[in-house]
């Protein structure tokens, strides 16, 4: 084992020990902290046993573990966590050194931690991280935003570790200046709110209007991932509609209806306001989990307001394959705005951002990806040049 780490990562929590546990397997010597320090043990003497890990237990002793220029990367939540363990690793580091935050923070803090820690003769990272506990693991996306000098020294591990498309082409590249990174990410998580929203609208059609059971929702939802809707989000809609419950009912329709949220989308739609930018299916998305949450209300409404029956009477046939073309455009919709307001915000942030770089960055290894976004790539390509 290397004397000194490649990179070194703050926070083992599930995310963080698989982030760590994939920089390792492509050849990586990783420096691992947490503020419990109990973890630390616990890790490399459970799932990283044997490997290339350099366990510290003070944050003096983790950035001493790095080599230079030191990469000290933290997964922690986002917040005043992050601002913490900025103000505990500076006193250590030197000029050049990169710190990076791979969490999901605010853009707008992003942007001023960015001129921070630049202020202070460092570098400074704030990359998205996209595709959950499995993506961290197996291969992730990642949009990385911050001081430019920072990216050749964390290049070749970020791309390393990220997921590949057909090409080999990594779902990770270099999205902008300050919160650029963050930015993006944001953006991505508002999509994804838009995505579950419309897949959540087709199942309830095709339950309450067509009456039709879950394994015959499975089968339409199949046949959809081999079409133009191939994609994570309707791949796991499909599985899910597969599961039982003990008693042999779908699981899917014992599931409360309430959703809660993280914030990511409720900020995409703050962006959308503040730049006049018409983000109008993620933004009822985000307000059909507000009112999902309002359960209690409901059901008390519910005791007086009663809708009529729902009754079909035309070509079921005919009503899927409409139901799936009004999910694709709609999903062409969502997109569509999306990047509408990653350009506005381009224009005045002053970043340059590659557009159909980011869709390459969602390909694949994060919640988003789908064999459409390579159409909305080419196209975007063509545009820029």
């Amino acid at each position: 084992m290397k004397n000194l780490a490649d990179i070194g990562l703050i926070g083992l929590a599930v995310m963080g020990e698989n982030l760590v546990l994939n920089m390792e397997s492509k050849g990586y010597t990783v420096a691992v902290y947490n503020r419990t320090v109990e973890k630390v043990a616990h890790f490399v003497n459970g799932r990283g046993a044997g490997k290339n890990f350099i366990p510290a237990d003070t944050i003096e002793d983790f950035v001493s573990k790095l080599e230079r220029p030191r990469k000290a990367m933290m997964l922690v939540k986002a917040g005043q966590p992050v601002d913490d363990f900025i103000e505990l690793l500076i006193p250590h580091l030197e000029p050049g050194d990169i710190i990076i935050d791979g969490g999901n923070s605010l853009y707008t803090d992003t942007i001023r931690r960015t001129k921070y820690v630049e202020s202070k003769g460092l570098l400074y990272i704030g990359t998205g991280v996209s595709g959950g506990e499995e993506g961290a693991l197996k291969g992730p996306s990642m949009m990385p935003g911050g001081s430019p000098a920072a990216w050749p020294h964390v290049k070749d591990i970020f791309q390393a570790v990220a997921a590949k498309v057909e090409d080999g082409s990594p779902c990770c590249d270099w999205v902008g200046e300050n919160g650029a990174g963050h930015y993006v990410k944001m953006i991505h998580n508002g999509i994804e709110y838009g995505d579950m929203q419309i897949i959540n609208e087709a199942y309830h059609i095709m339950k309450d209007l067509l009456g039709m059971s879950a394994d015959e929702q499975h089968e339409i939802f199949k046949k959809w991932n081999t079409e133009e809707l191939d994609s994570y989000l309707i791949e796991i809609t499909r599985d899910i509609l597969t599961f039982k419950d003990e008693d042999g009912r779908p699981l899917v329709e014992k599931i409360l209806d309430t959703a809660g949220q993280k914030g990511t989308g409720k900020w995409t739609v703050v962006a959308a306001l503040d730049c006049g930018i018409p983000l109008t299916l993620i933004g009822e998305s985000v307000f059909s989990r507000c009112l999902s949450a309002q359960k209690d209300l409901r059901v008390e409404a519910s005791k007086v307001l009663r809708g009529p029956a729902a009754q079909f009477e035309g070509d079921i046939q005919q009503m899927i394959d409409d139901l799936k073309m009004a999910l694709y455009g709609a999903k062409i919709i969502s997109y569509a705005q999306g990047y509408d307001l990653m350009m506005e915000a381009a224009k005045e942030n002053n970043w340059n951002l590659n557009l159909g770089g980011i869709a390459l960055m969602w390909r694949g290894g994060c919640i988003i990806r789908s064999v459409f976004l390579g159409d909305i790539k080419r196209h975007l390509t063509i545009i820029q040049t």
